[in-house]
């Protein structure tokens, strides 16, 4: 069972939500084009939209799959090294 999370940003619409990065921060990416990559965070004002570029994103999801190696999540890490070459390769 797949689950997908998706955010409408005020400038570039339906955002899908590739990976969560930390207890804060999650990574989406524009729904179909997956060009533009968004870092969101829930500040104090609300959603925080910091802009990335593919490179960094890519970074950030090979991080997150290092962790829950090291964790020991391996469900979580299958689904997330799916998503990664959908996404990047």
């Amino acid at each position: 069972m797949t689950h997908e999370d998706y955010l409408n940003h005020p400038n570039f619409g339906l955002l899908f939500r590739v990976c969560l990065i930390d207890a804060t921060r999650e990574l989406f990416t524009t729904l179909y084009a997956q060009r533009l990559f968004f870092l969101v965070a829930n500040g104090d004002e609300g959603l925080e939209f910091e802009p990335i570029t593919r490179t960094d994103a890519r970074i950030l999801v090979e991080n997150r799959m290092r962790v829950l190696r090291r964790q020991g999540q391996h469900q979580d890490y299958s689904q997330l090294q799916v998503i990664y070459k959908q996404t990047f390769q």
